[in-house]
């Protein structure tokens, strides 16, 4: 009698990592926004709105003058490095169709 060899292949994973215990569909936070809680993001009032920017853009670090100028030069380098490439590329292109098809 030949003995039946047992075959359990390890499960293969089908999808993401779930905290143990959380259901599959649950939302990270499903509750309803209230009345209360869009005041104070300060949905509903139009000063308050203008306020928190103000605030948020004092938080900012703007870049100084020096700065500005060889962030725009850096672009301005690496616009005309493009434009040449695709220029190039297009050229070789067209030099290569012209080639095949004669003209």
């Amino acid at each position: 009698m030949a003995e039946e060899k047992s075959t359990t292949a390890a499960a293969r994973p089908t999808g993401k990592r779930q905290v143990s215990g959380a259901p599959a569909t649950a939302a990270r936070d499903s509750r309803p926004v209230k009345r209360n809680d869009e005041e104070k993001l300060g949905t509903r009032n139009p000063v308050t709105f203008v306020k928190q920017v103000v605030s948020e853009l004092r938080k900012v670090i703007w870049p100084t003058g020096k700065q500005m100028v060889v962030y725009t030069i850096v672009v301005l380098v690496f616009l005309v490095f493009m434009v040449a490439l695709v220029w190039g590329v297009d050229a070789l292109a067209g030099m290569g169709i012209q080639s095949i098809f004669g003209g």
